[in-house]
This record gives structure tokens, C-alpha cells and sequence, in this order.
């Protein structure tokens, strides 16, 4: 999702881009960090305690083998435009994630705190397509090389470290340019999927850049072909269960606010899609937030950013409570060992201890 799905909510193929690397310190009227013993990396930063905010809604009481009872959501930084995309990197133990109207990516460490890792992070050039300029959402591939939907420059592209250049993955599907790729996953093979909303675009379906007439969820193989896999009207963030039969698609669209859960075929075409779960309701109740990124854990248990907060599922689409930000909340990502749950929830940065373990780990 980005801030023009956020406001709603509240409503009711190579070529090689330079980038610089911008490793700096943030001030402490842009970032703050809040939750000690993390250090401010400012000069003039002092400890602060830690902060909470929200409350764990347990519905059902399988919940608590996946969230102990006394778990806090921990405030870790704040100042953010709309934080997004998280992914952990267990080389060198630390936290990525964007800022999209920022067009950066932050890096958060523990005991070192937020610096910028990349910036630009997205669209460079003059004329922007739109207000949403950066990355979205980012993954790692099998090497661990960073890969991005770079939501500003219409494409998803890895980023090649040291030098910080992107290479681009793919920008086109049957020759017509995508619209802002969003979210981004990779199976197993090394296939990566992704969905591209209209979200990077001013006008949004109407904006007169859109090329492609849909809203989809594309693959991109080992050879660079790219597929559309699905349609729907505002795709988002996806995940795969653990044994990638299953493809979970959320749908960030306030008059179908919905998971969809497509059965993956050998060849990693999707079959026919089904509602995991419908949050429509929750949507016109006003809670905050619509269906966008999600993470799996190794029971198949679904913890998935959407009205509310975070609303966490088991495999059969059982609602069985929600980590409740009372924000609008973009995704989420698990970390350090696993049992860790990092959310980018507005314009802040959160974690919740977990008793279960997210896929990789």
C-alpha cells in the first residue's frame, strides 16, 4: 500500500541504473529513535525508555503459541513518512525497510539505530510519475542480494552491492511498462512474483501514464519471461505458504478488502483463485488500514498487515486475533531469530516478541 490506499482506508530485460549510497546519520528532527537501550545515532540523542503502543487482541486461544501473553509492541523509531517493505538481513544482523514518499531505505541495527542505507532508493530522474517515488516492498534472493519493487521507477530490480547499481529484472509486460510494482516474493526455484497496483501513479487507474489496463500478479523466471499469473483490483503484498502451494494475495481495495489464496501449480502458474479471508467489513467499520503486506510462518500461520493492524490467520483462514497498532499498518517481516515480527506501521517502526518462527529461519 502506499499514503493515496492509506488515505482511502481512512475514508471509510536488464538495464543497469547508478545509484549513490548516502550512509548517513539522520537528524533527530527527521528520525527519532525511541525505545532504549537502542542508541540514538545523533549527538545530542539521549536514552529514552521504552515505548509501547496498542494491545493484542486474542479471539482465539490458539494465538497464544504464536504471541506470548505478556508481549508488548515496541515503538523502535518514528518521523517516517510511510514506512514499508521490511525484510531482515541475517548477514550482518539488521533490519532494511523503505520510506516511500521519502524515497529512501533505512536501515535499522540494534545498538547502532536507524541511518540511511540508500537514497534515492527509487525514481532519480526529473518529471515523477507521481508522489511515491521510492522502493516498496524488498526481498533477498538466494545469494542475498537485495531486490526491490521499485515502486518510483516502475520495475522490480536488484540492487548490486558495494557499487549500489540497480539492475533491472523487468519493466514490461507484452511491451507496455507496468504500473508501480508494490510487493515482491520469491519461490524457492527462483522465480520471483510480484504485484503491480496503479499506487505510483497520480491518477491512480486514470492517470494518463497507465499503460496496462489491469492490476496484476506477475512472475518473472530464471530466464527473464514475465507472466501474468492474476487480476485483481488493487493487488498488494503476497506470501507463500511453506510448501509454496499455496500463493497468498491480499487485496488492498476498501469495497473488496480480501485475501486471496491461489493453489501454485508445478510449472508456477496459479490455478483458480479463492477468498482466504474478508476483512470488507472491517473496512466499513473504519478500522484502520487495509489488506497489505503479509509474512508466513512455519506452521502456515499467517501474519498479514490490514484493518486494525496486524491480523494474524492459521492456515484454514481462522482469524484468531490481531496485533492492533491503531494505525494504518503497511507489513511486516520476521527477524533476528526468527521469533521476532518487525512491522512498518505508518510513520513508525515496531516489533512484537513471537513464539513461533517465520519461514527461513
Amino acid at each position: 500500500m502506499n499514503r493515496q490506499a492509506r488515505r482511502r482506508s481512512l475514508v471509510f530485460v536488464a538495464g543497469v541504473i547508478a545509484l549513490p549510497l548516502r550512509a548517513q546519520v539522520i537528524p533527530e528532527t527527521e528520525i527519532r529513535l525511541i525505545a532504549s537501550p537502542f542508541r540514538d545515532t545523533t549527538a545530542a540523542a539521549q536514552p529514552r525508555a521504552a515505548v509501547a503502543i496498542g494491545d493484542i487482541e486474542r479471539l482465539d486461544p490458539a494465538i497464544d503459541a504464536l504471541i506470548p501473553r505478556d508481549a508488548r509492541i515496541e515503538v523502535l523509531a518514528e518521523g517516517f513518512d510511510w514506512s514499508e517493505g521490511p525484510v531482515w538481513r541475517a548477514n550482518g544482523r539488521y533490519l532494511l525497510f523503505s520510506d516511500v514518499p521519502k524515497n529512501t531505505i533505512y536501515k535499522w541495527k540494534q545498538g547502532e539505530g536507524i541511518s540511511v542505507f540508500l537514497r534515492p532508493a527509487g525514481y532519480a530522474g526529473k518529471d515523477p510519475p507521481g508522489p511515491e517515488l521510492g522502493s516498496n516492498g524488498l526481498t533477498l534472493d538466494a545469494s542475498g542480494a537485495l531486490v526491490m519493487a521499485d515502486h518510483g521507477n516502475r520495475q522490480v530490480a536488484r540492487v548490486v552491492e558495494p557499487k549500489f547499481t540497480k539492475v533491472t529484472l523487468a519493466d514490461r509486460y507484452n511491451g507496455k511498462r507496468f504500473n508501480s510494482p508494490n510487493d515482491v516474493a520469491f519461490r524457492r526455484n527462483g522465480d520471483l512474483y510480484f504485484t503491480d497496483p496503479p499506487y505510483g501513479l497520480a491518477g491512480l487507474n486514470a492517470d494518463p501514464a497507465k499503460e496496462l489496463r489491469h492490476n496484476g500478479v506477475y512472475r518473472v523466471d530464471g530466464k527473464g519471461t514475465v507472466t501474468l499469473l492474476a487480476q485483481q483490483t488493487f493487488p498488494n503484498g503476497l506470501a507463500f505458504s511453506p510448501d509454496e502451494r499455496t500463493l497468498y494475495v491480499a487485496n488492498s481495495d476498501p469495497a473488496k478488502a480480501v485475501w486471496m489464496a491461489y493453489d501454485v501449480r508445478a510449472n508456477g502458474s496459479l490455478g483458480g483463485g479463492r477468498v482466504f479471508f474478508d476483512a470488507t467489513r472491517f473496512a466499513a467499520e473504519k478500522r484502520p488500514g487495509l489488506p497489505d503486506g503479509l509474512k508466513v510462518d512455519k506452521q502456515g500461520n499467517l501474519f498479514a498487515t490490514g484493518p486494525g493492524g496486524v491480523l494474524v490467520f492459521n492456515a484454514q483462514g481462522k482469524h484468531l486475533g490481531t496485533i492492533r497498532t491503531g494505525q494504518p499498518t503497511a507489513n511486516c517481516a520476521f527477524g533476528d531469530d526468527g521469533s521476532t515480527l518487525y512491522i512498518t506501521s505508518n510513520h513508525q517502526l515496531l516489533r512484537v516478541r513471537l513464539t513461533t518462527t517465520g519461514i527461513g529461519f
